[in-house]
């Protein structure tokens, strides 16, 4: 049975940091690429950012420079080391395992994997 489940979310003042985990488990999980999601409240989920399998990172234009996606194969762990936060970073965070590499921004295609998702509250 597969299993994703995040963790990691908080309140945390504006310019702060925080690290997401993501746990991963009943699959091969270095035969996929990964990605982080959020939604906020009344908007769509969207994009973050993905790491393919062998570790190539692409942030979306409103976190490059701030956050930093990364896994770990041996323990089947996706990471999401966030700092500067911002009060537009405020979300529920999701991971999730990608269909397909080099990802497409556009429309994202997804296995369903995510869990209930972390809430990053981001405060001024």
């Amino acid at each position: 049975q597969v299993q994703v489940v995040e963790s990691g979310g908080g309140l945390v003042q504006a310019g702060g940091s925080l690290r997401l985990s993501c746990a991963a488990s009943g699959l091969t999980f270095i035969n996929y690429a990964w990605a982080w999601f959020r939604q906020a409240p009344g908007k769509k989920r969207e994009l973050v950012a993905g790491i393919s399998q062998d570790g190539i990172a692409t942030y979306a234009d409103t976190v490059k420079g701030r956050f930093t996606i990364s896994r770990d194969n041996v323990e089947k762990m996706v990471y999401l080391q966030m700092h500067s936060l911002q009060l537009e970073d405020t979300a529920v965070f999701y991971c999730d395992a990608l269909r397909a590499w080099p990802v497409n921004w556009r429309l994202p295609q997804t296995f369903g994997l995510s869990g209930q998702g972390t809430q990053v509250t981001v405060a001024s």
